[in-house]
């Protein structure tokens, strides 16, 4: 196991408004797959800055409705997906990381970024930080996909929503 990250922060999502009364499940991610994540396994994909998860949410096409939600964040062992040295004793390498077949290789099975994730998660890493691969994003353009969250340590994920306004927004529908 590569020496873990730990992150203490704010990190936020944009959100498909169909998921926005469950900004905690990673519902959507487990019913499509992920980059890092196959079908069937919840994930949340989250970011380090609101642009770059706008970035993340509305890849193709014009920008679609969204609901930016940010969390309050403590959580420990992450893996550094942009330590090289790292990532190649673990059989990958950053342009693995970010080919673009992925959705091609689900079809077949298991997306070889999807095998790295599960590997990663079995070993006890509860989430990646990797740079995102949207369009327009740079190195410094980061995100930290979670495989395990809850509401204590070491995974400590709290959604910001002091005025409950997700709540009220779920009502209505």
């Amino acid at each position: 196991m590569s020496a873990p990250l730990k992150y203490s922060g704010k990190l936020f999502r944009a959100l498909n408004p169909v998921y926005a009364g469950q900004p905690l499940s990673g519902e959507g991610a487990a019913r499509f797959g992920g980059r890092f994540n196959p079908k069937n396994v919840p994930a949340l994909y989250c970011s380090l800055s609101p642009v770059t998860a706008l970035r993340e949410a509305n890849q193709v096409g014009a920008l679609q409705p969204t609901t930016l939600v940010c969390y309050d964040a403590e959580i420990e062992t992450i893996f550094d997906g942009r330590d090289a040295e790292a990532l190649a004793r673990e059989g990958m390498d950053a342009a693995a990381l970010a080919a673009p077949s992925w959705r091609d290789e689900m079809k077949q099975g298991e997306a070889r970024s999807q095998n790295f994730a599960r590997r990663l998660s079995q070993a006890g890493y509860f989430g990646l930080l990797v740079r995102s691969f949207a369009a327009g994003a740079t190195a410094d353009d980061l995100n930290l996909v979670l495989w395990t969250w809850g509401q204590s340590a070491p995974t400590r994920l709290t959604l910001i929503d002091d005025e409950g306004r997700l709540a009220a927004s779920s009502r209505q529908r």
